[in-house]
């Protein structure tokens, strides 16, 4: 009963956690979710076994299954490198690479991989190289 309630809170919370809107809250509540992911596989395989394969001592309705033990340290492994993923993520920061503010009515990209600080850089450096071939043409009279 205290494994089922641990599993309850902890998928509970997680479903709270992730419908959060700060991405600290959602990377903490997919690792409540992958912990009560992880009980529930545990509480599967407690007390079945699907046959001796060698002999021992332990009585057959105490043995636990190694399969759902072996799914859960799969789990743990892919867990960590989503936590991972997802913290570097939230430590990069809400916005992209952009330092100016999103147009309210103008949200035109110049290609796929854009964003709107990169569009922006990219505009700046078109301005400077159309000012500094302005400059050269004047100083030489027009001809360039």
């Amino acid at each position: 009963m205290i494994l089922a309630l641990t599993i309850a809170l902890l998928i509970g919370s997680a479903v709270y956690l992730i419908q959060q809107r700060g991405l600290v809250r959602i990377v903490l509540g997919m690792m409540a979710f992958g912990h009560g992911a992880n009980l529930t596989l545990l509480a599967t395989g407690v007390y079945s076994y699907r046959g001796e394969s060698f002999p021992s001592v332990t009585s057959m309705d105490q043995m636990a299954d190694p399969l759902p033990q072996a799914f859960v340290l799969t789990a743990v492994v892919i867990s960590m490198a989503t936590s991972t993923i997802l913290l570097t993520m939230a430590a990069m920061g809400a916005n992209d690479d952009t330092d100016v503010v999103e147009p309210v009515d103008d949200n035109t990209i110049d290609h796929a991989f854009s964003t709107l600080g990169r569009d922006a850089q990219n505009r700046e450096i078109l301005a400077r190289s159309a000012n500094a071939v302005e400059r050269i043409k004047n100083a030489e009279g027009g001809e360039v």
